[in-house]
């Protein structure tokens, strides 16, 4: 099948199950999108079960297994999103609090891996099933990050004060890149060195994390600055938003050749042109087109994510031997998430003051979503990835449809 068919279902049926949403669930849009396509997929799965003959789920598994969903997201579809989302960004409630944001970002992604591995790792031998530790780390580096997309989409259904918002949403912006970079060491540590040339040793993770975290700063404040320069000077609508897209492509793509963190490339873009006063100091029609086309972009983008993040249950339902595993390590996840942030907040209370019931909404208010999925399907083919992945879908169904449905009550119940 090519790309435009492909496409071309793909944006039918989150038009499709956007309208379903609309007109009868009522439910936000990302989550009804999920919710729909988890409930196709498994319908299909039990019309499949029933009628064996019909091999729907089959054709439906072989079509999907077309689109490398790894691929789809970290090599594509993050790129606008991630910078999007910086270019909408408070970029002064930012810096006032890019101590709280860094911390949580670094250390807090770093505690919740080792916890969630350490754990994971018992609870697998518990159950009779052995696992090497480090593939054990693999799996916390991927599902301790919160995701910018669903984080960012959260707000768009509730308010919360602008502080509290934007320690989570900066939080889940560059923890996300953060947490690739867990990944990515953690797998070529399990790979034996992987394609950085042989078992990696202190200075050989040093590395990866200087190129990847500072040269993905660098090339975003880069990137960012050109975006600027070339706006501001023309400050003619198509055109800015002609500069703006080849730049986060452009700069995506360099990002990915040069082993740097496209991620947090695209963050630290974004927030720069925010910063920069691209907002205040361009022609009204010219700043209106810029940000009405990013945010069409990203409302569409995000559409297919959700819509594919339903569907995946189709190829994850393949393999289903560690489902009781999984709904044991959604409190662990929690868990895990309550230490790496309460840790950090109770050491930085000393210097900042905190929204009343910040604590308790950050911890259910990240999210997981599409990036830990990515990843957990991009692990190489082992003994080990099956049982991983199952648990990585659980704990990112849960945190999207049932955190994602309870955030707002307990916002209204603890902030208010």
């Amino acid at each position: 099948m090519d790309f435009f068919t492909i496409g071309a279902i793909l944006v039918g049926l989150s038009a499709l199950f956007a309208y379903l949403n609309h007109r009868f669930l009522r439910l936000p849009h990302t989550i009804g999108l999920v919710v729909i396509a988890l409930v196709v997929s498994l319908v299909v799965i039990a019309i499949d079960s029933l009628l064996p003959f019909s091999q729907i789920a089959e054709n439906l598994t072989g079509w999907l297994r077309q689109i490398d969903f790894n691929k789809t997201l970290m090599q594509g579809m993050l790129s606008f999103l991630l910078f999007a989302g910086g270019l909408h960004s408070d970029f002064s409630a930012f810096r006032t609090r890019r101590v709280t944001i860094g911390v949580l970002a670094f250390i807090g992604t770093f505690i919740s891996t080792f916890i969630v591995a350490g754990v994971l790792w018992y609870l697998l031998k518990v159950f009779g099933i052995g696992i090497p530790f480090i593939w054990a780390l693999v799996f916390g580096a991927l599902i301790s990050p919160t995701d910018p997309v669903a984080v960012l989409g959260l707000f768009k259904t509730i308010e919360v004060p602008e502080t509290l918002e934007a320690k989570m949403a900066g939080e889940s912006m560059f923890n996300d890149g953060v947490g690739v970079v867990f990944f990515t060491v953690a797998v070529a540590i399990a790979a034996g060195g992987g394609g950085h040339g042989g078992d990696l040793g202190f200075g050989g993770i040093a590395e990866i994390f200087l190129v990847e975290v500072v040269g993905g700063i660098v090339l975003g404040l880069i990137a960012g600055f050109i975006a600027y320069r070339a706006v501001i000077r023309t400050d003619e609508p198509s055109l800015a938003v002609l500069f703006t897209l080849a730049v986060v492509m452009v700069t995506y793509a360099l990002a990915l050749a040069l082993e740097m963190s496209g991620p947090i490339a695209m963050v630290v873009a974004g927030l720069f042109m925010a910063g920069k006063g691209t907002k205040v100091k361009l022609s009204e029609i010219t700043r209106d087109h810029l940000l009405t086309f990013w945010s069409l972009l990203d409302e569409i983008l995000n559409s297919v994510l959700f819509l594919l993040i339903g569907l995946e249950v189709l190829i994850v339902a393949a393999s289903l031997d560690h489902l009781g595993v999984a709904l044991i390590a959604i409190p662990l996840t929690l868990g895990a998430r309550a230490i790496s942030v309460g840790l950090p907040m109770a050491v930085l209370s000393r210097w900042e003051n905190y929204t009343k019931g910040a604590y308790p909404v950050m911890v259910w208010g990240g999210l997981r979503g599409g990036i830990a999925v990515a990843l957990a399907l991009s692990m190489p083919n082992n003994e080990f990835k099956p049982g991983l992945l199952t648990i990585t879908y659980a704990i990112v169904l849960f945190s999207i449809i049932v955190q994602g449905l309870t955030i707002k009550p307990l916002v209204g119940k603890v902030v208010r």
